[in-house]
């Protein structure tokens, strides 16, 4: 059993060993589910959809064409905080 301290803003962060069991990282979500007996059930959501979602997020016919110098651009701009 691992022991968690609750901070001054009422937040609890979960320990590198609980994280690896749940199978979650930076910017994953978790799901909390209260229990009558006043307990908590933790558990990782699972990402749904398909890879054919992803890929096809990207074929929007009203999404402008970009040139690859364009999105370099683009990319340079926002690393250098201009966007």
């Amino acid at each position: 059993m691992t022991t968690l301290t609750i901070t001054a803003k009422g937040q609890v962060t979960l320990k590198q060993e609980l994280l690896r069991h749940l199978n979650v990282g930076p910017g994953q979500k978790v799901h909390a589910e209260k229990l009558p007996d006043g307990g908590l059930k933790i558990h990782s959501i699972k990402p749904s959809g398909s890879i054919e979602d992803f890929i096809g997020f990207f074929d929007q016919a009203d999404s402008p064409r970009l040139s690859i110098e364009e999105i370099n651009q683009i990319a340079a701009d926002g690393w250098a905080g201009k966007l």
